[in-house]
């Protein structure tokens, strides 16, 4: 069985998907760490880390890179750029990444959601996303997602996803916690 206590979520804190890993967090007694920014607001206050002007640029990318890797344009730059660049934190912190959400025709995932998934891509890290659609799991394995049961074994875990949490992903995420944890309360 995995030690919780050296478990760490790298989230944004966001309502719906984020901040259900957030409490599901908490429930398990594990660390939290919430990347935001100056003037951004979160769902979850617990271990919210306000990143820097400096430390925000450690994640900045070219729009036009995320707009072509994405397959889809933004149109407001500079709202969206801080998003884009605490992700890269996330994903960065987090050796998993755990999403939940929509997987779409070109292999993207929905939503600002898509670039921490894109990221996990290029980082060559463990990547799960749960697809409210389909109702499933599925992992990104040999350039091609595949149905999977995933289980988190990593001492840190980026978790993202869709504002729009179903109770189905609500329910996957609970299940995932308990495969890879145990029932909560246990140390």
């Amino acid at each position: 069985m995995t030690d919780i206590s050296k478990i760490t979520l790298y989230s944004g804190g966001h309502k719906g998907t984020e901040a259900e890993f957030g409490k599901l967090a908490e429930e398990w007694n594990m660390a939290e760490v919430n990347i935001s920014f100056e003037g951004h607001e979160t769902a979850r206050t617990r271990g919210v880390k306000v990143l820097t002007h400096e430390e925000l640029q450690k994640g900045d990318v070219s729009m036009e890179i995320v707009s072509k890797s994405m397959n889809r344009t933004y149109s407001k730059t500079d709202k969206i750029r801080k998003v884009i660049q605490s992700i890269f934190h996330m994903v960065n912190s987090g050796y998993h990444v755990v999403a939940v959400g929509w997987i779409q025709a070109d292999n993207t995932v929905k939503g600002g959601t898509g670039w921490g998934a894109e990221l996990a891509k290029l980082f060559n890290r463990p990547l799960s996303v749960y697809d409210q659609e389909k109702k499933a799991w599925f992992s990104w394995e040999d350039r091609q997602w595949v149905e999977s049961t995933p289980v988190i074994t990593a001492d840190t875990f980026a978790g993202t996803g869709t504002r729009h949490l179903t109770d189905d992903g609500r329910q996957a995420l609970r299940e995932l916690f308990i495969r890879s944890f145990g029932p909560a309360g246990q140390k």
